[in-house]
């Protein structure tokens, strides 16, 4: 822990924000204006003349002195919400250098702690600006690294190759429907995630079931009567296929009886991460459905780490199942892989892309490991060693590496708070198998209507503006509540309607 004394108040979020950029240097901070005993003192001074905005900092700690100034000049007056931005920016540029002189850690996203950058990139270029302008606002306004810059320049060309239409898809809705059941739940997760045998026993399996039957009958109706195109759907979890292959089979039926045009959907993507739950029953139920586009994620290829994150199956099943879901017809299959779960490093994250190689699945998402707050792996920190920010950082560009001689390129991106290294997750694919779903998600560029346990809704009306509504997470709630909440969410979908109009 570490204390940071502020020489005057500052409103909650200019305070929030101060924290999140010392966070990227110590493992917890606070910043305080009174503190006994600060680990150091910070002063900042603030000038604004017309359109020139002016900061510097002063870092006093270990009975050594940090400076550093900065100055923008704007070209034309703004909201006093973007005045206030504009101030936090300023004021995060100067924060950021002394601490970077401090510590000696360079921060390749500089002061950017949003988990959307290329979201970010995007308003830009929609703004009329060129990638050159854009690179340079990035340098020198957020102090992004060139590095991350190319990877953001990529991955934005990429994505406007896959989704030609992407600054116009506002008109049609991408799906999320979240079934929350797993065999175990794993040590860093806090997705609405639970154990599928206790919870059948209890009977709160079918009673969830039953209510998700109702969520997609009654949110089909409101598509067909608002004549909506779909453009991805998405059965995320939780491992969708936890339940029993008749239980799948069933939903499809639902969902296929109710939704519209349902031949002009372009992707529907089926989590099927856990190996272990993966048959050939249901399988042949995904084939049934034209479903071919599904995940089979190892995360590790080492068995010590499965255990030790509460993964109950073995790599030898990863690998069996892939190669099971190719045979029974699936022809585009994502994996994942986290970099810094617990006592793996260099040697074990080598291992694992090597084994990655063997399968060519279609795409390859590369996560870094955060510690979520509610996880298991937060809340017991000591139990569980992790790599250090250079290894974490190696592993990273071993994978950059990698899918390049493997013939991937990356296409979507995001970051989290508590990221090992300050890095990100990037989601890489071969030539033509991009996920739209990721894409549309990421980038916030249309409704995404979720349905089901733990499902959030992001309502994004024709300024770009997000409303967001959420499901109960708890399968008996969201049985309980669903009829309330489905009414709710319809409200707010056919007033979005028409404010379009």
């Amino acid at each position: 822990m570490k204390i940071i004394q502020l020489d005057k108040s500052y409103k909650e979020d200019f305070i929030r924000v101060f924290n999140h950029l010392a966070n990227l240097f110590f493992e917890d901070s606070k910043i305080k204006v009174e503190a006994a005993q600060p680990d150091m003192q910070v002063s900042f001074t603030e000038k604004v003349e017309g359109l020139t905005f002016s900061t510097t900092a002063t870092l006093l700690v270990e009975g050594k002195t940090y400076t550093h100034a900065y100055s923008k000049t704007y070209e034309q007056n703004v909201s006093e919400r973007e005045t206030n931005i504009r101030r936090k920016r300023a004021l995060s540029h100067v924060l950021l250098d002394v601490l970077e002189q401090y510590t000696g850690m360079k921060q390749a996203w500089g002061i950017l702690t949003g988990i959307r950058p290329t979201k970010l990139y995007h308003k830009m270029r929609k703004s009329g600006m060129s990638d050159e302008d854009i690179a340079t606002t990035l340098r020198e306004d957020f102090r992004i690294s060139d590095e991350k810059i190319e990877l953001m320049q990529t991955i934005v060309t990429r994505q406007l190759a896959t989704i030609e239409d992407l600054d116009r898809i506002q008109e049609e809705v991408s799906i999320y429907i979240g079934i929350p059941f797993c065999p175990t739940k794993c040590a860093y997760c806090t997705f609405p995630a639970y154990a599928i045998g206790h919870h059948r026993k209890k009977g709160h399996v079918m009673g969830f079931l039953d209510a998700l039957h109702y969520e997609l009958e009654e949110i089909g109706n409101w598509l067909t009567a608002h004549n909506k195109k779909i453009t991805s759907v998405y059965w995320g979890g939780g491992t969708p296929t936890s339940i029993e292959a008749d239980e799948m089979d069933a939903l499809y039926q639902t969902f296929n009886d109710y939704f519209p045009h349902l031949t002009a959907i372009r992707e529907v993507t089926v989590e099927a991460g856990r190996p272990d739950t993966i048959t050939p029953e249901k399988l042949g139920v995904l084939r049934k459905w034209d479903m071919d586009r599904i995940s089979v994620n190892p995360q590790s290829y080492t068995n010590e780490t499965l255990k030790a994150i509460g993964r109950h199956h073995s790599v030898e099943e990863t690998i069996e199942k892939f190669w099971l879901a190719r045979e029974e017809g699936m022809n585009n299959i994502n994996m994942d892989l986290i970099i810094g779960l617990p006592n793996e490093g260099i040697e074990e994250f080598e291992h694992s892309l090597l084994e990655s190689e063997k399968m060519q699945p279609e795409s390859l998402t590369v996560h870094t490991l955060s510690f979520k707050r509610a996880s298991e792996m937060t809340q017991n920190k000591d139990k569980y060693r992790v790599a250090d920010r250079a290894t974490v950082e190696e592993m990273m560009h071993m994978a950059e590496r990698w899918t390049k001689r493997n013939q991937y390129e990356p296409y979507y991106l995001y970051r989290q708070k508590n990221i090992l290294g300050n890095l990100e997750n990037v989601g890489y694919s071969k030539l033509g198998e991009e996920s739209i779903y990721n894409i549309v998600i990421m980038e916030e560029v249309q409704t995404i209507i979720g349905i089901g346990c733990g499902a959030s809704s992001k309502l994004v009306d024709a300024n770009g503006r997000i409303t967001q509504f959420h499901n109960a997470k708890d399968p008996a709630a969201y049985a309980m509540t669903v009829k309330a909440d489905t009414e709710k969410k319809l409200a707010l979908l056919t007033q979005l309607e028409e404010e379009r109009v």
